[in-house]
């Protein structure tokens, strides 16, 4: 057999018992901003096996965006990891190409939002003994999909409920600042 051997396995494999395979993902609208951000992600293998969803960081805050929730996504699982206290090989897989090219250096970090972001998974990744990112098409990522879409149907109701008001500020084309306070009647 000649080539590289395949690095990502069948959901479920049991061939490396030492391996970890995530598949995460997140969810925002509207994606850039200001929304609500939620993610899921799945976890199998070393005979673990876990699913979570929740919201990325709090709804309508600027840093609720879509890239946030797919760091949120994988940093969620590491944590989650860690708190079972695997340090065995993962391997984090997600559709996010910018989170994936990222965290293996192929891409720079250039949006200060995420620059945080970025540290904190780079950070708990030494805490394995290795961690290896793979990007997927999201139609093999669906569960992770499927759950961070899930997260989000969960909180679209409260967050709409307490949505911040935006102020509507209008112009008074007659009011002159040097004239003083009105006069009262």
């Amino acid at each position: 057999m000649s080539g590289a051997p395949d690095t990502r396995l069948p959901r479920g494999s049991t061939i490396y018992p030492d391996l970890v395979q995530v598949h995460f993902d997140g969810a925002c609208e509207p994606a850039h901003g200001g929304g609500v951000a939620t993610y899921g992600f799945t976890i199998e293998g070393a005979g673990l096996g876990y699913e979570e969803k929740g919201l990325a960081v709090p709804p309508w805050s600027p840093h609720a965006t879509n890239n946030v929730a797919e760091y949120s996504a994988a940093t969620r699982a590491l944590e989650w990891l860690r708190g079972k206290g695997f340090r065995g090989t993962v391997l984090l897989v997600g559709d996010s190409q910018l989170v994936i090219r990222q965290m293996r250096g192929e891409y720079a970090v250039r949006a200060e939002h995420l620059k945080e972001y970025h540290r904190h998974l780079e950070a708990l990744g030494r805490e394995f003994a290795e961690v290896r990112f793979e990007w997927v098409p999201r139609e093999e990522n669906a569960r992770a999909d499927a759950l961070s879409k899930a997260a989000f149907e969960d909180a679209r109701g409260p967050a709409m409920r307490h949505r911040p008001h935006r102020p509507v500020i209008t112009v008074d084309e007659d009011f002159d600042p040097s004239a003083g306070p009105a006069a009262g009647p």
